[in-house]
């Protein structure tokens, strides 16, 4: 396999287990060389926690790259996560456009909303641009609300699959050329990932588990870039991500007391058999 190097861009969250403290792990565990440009540093993420320290690094990410432009540092894929302001996405745009390699794949997961509703950070103007960011990208991974946000779709919480087929003609539409649509689920014992790229759309059901967890959203971003970044198809990928997403939650519902996060840790080697 070859050794390729991926940039992933967001905030570190140091106690709570999302973010780069999340990307960085399973990226590495996936076999490829994984580089940072965090977007800001919190002493915790901010669901659940109060007093949490706050600093914003925007202002350091024209001077990273700049550095890196200069030493010749270009990268295979680049990743993004949570993004803190509009300034961070012009940033991300001008890094993607300069700094990946010939053939770079762009990921875009435009962590902003959930359960139909926007996080309490960004507003309209924030989504505007992240649907400039978005859309210019290879693969996007959003959530139905997410996807809602991008197209001006209605947001629906029960819903059929003429429903989803809307929305991912709605991406496809806007410029969307590969999309892996995340909590898509018909019933209620079940839910799944839409896979669309090239016209066509298959869908992966697995279980679903009652118990939300934070963080969970980028562990299967993580998951999902390792594992196509190291030569599994689409496919093979948004379902590895599922199952090991699956798997990490199951190793913390146990534990009453890891209430910020999932404990993945433990089950990492599980996600190295999973894309060998």
């Amino acid at each position: 396999m070859d050794y390729k190097r991926i940039l992933t861009i967001q905030d570190i969250s140091c106690v709570g287990q999302c973010s780069l403290t999340v990307a960085l792990p399973i990226l590495s565990a996936s076999g490829a060389e994984t580089a940072i440009l965090p977007s800001a540093v919190l002493s915790t993420h901010t669901a659940g926690f109060t007093g949490y320290t706050f600093r914003d690094l925007t202002d350091d990410i024209p001077a990273i790259a700049s550095h890196w432009k200069k030493e010749g540092l270009y990268f295979d894929a680049i990743y993004t996560g949570y993004l803190g302001s509009e300034r961070q996405i012009e940033y991300v745009k001008d890094i993607m456009n300069t700094l990946g390699k010939k053939g770079a794949v762009n990921i875009v997961d435009p962590a902003m909303a959930d359960n139909g509703k926007l996080y309490p950070a960004f507003d309209e103007s924030f989504v505007r641009q992240m649907k400039k960011l978005a859309f210019s990208a290879d693969i996007i991974l959003p959530n139905i609300t997410e996807a809602c946000l991008l197209t001006g779709y209605e947001y629906k919480e029960k819903y059929d699959e003429n429903y989803i087929n809307g929305l991912i003609s709605e991406m496809a539409a806007c410029g969307a050329r590969t999309v892996i649509l995340t909590g898509v689920g018909y019933d209620s014992d079940t839910t799944g990932v839409v896979v669309y790229s090239n016209g066509k759309t298959e869908y992966y059901r697995h279980k679903k588990i009652s118990r939300g967890c934070h963080g969970t959203g980028d562990v299967y971003a993580s998951a999902f870039v390792g594992a196509y970044i190291g030569g599994k198809t689409l496919f093979e990928s948004a379902k590895i991500a599922a199952d090991f997403t699956v798997l990490c939650i199951e190793n913390t519902i146990g534990d009453s007391t890891h209430t910020y996060g999932v404990k993945f840790e433990p089950v990492l080697g599980e996600y190295i058999k999973m894309i060998k």
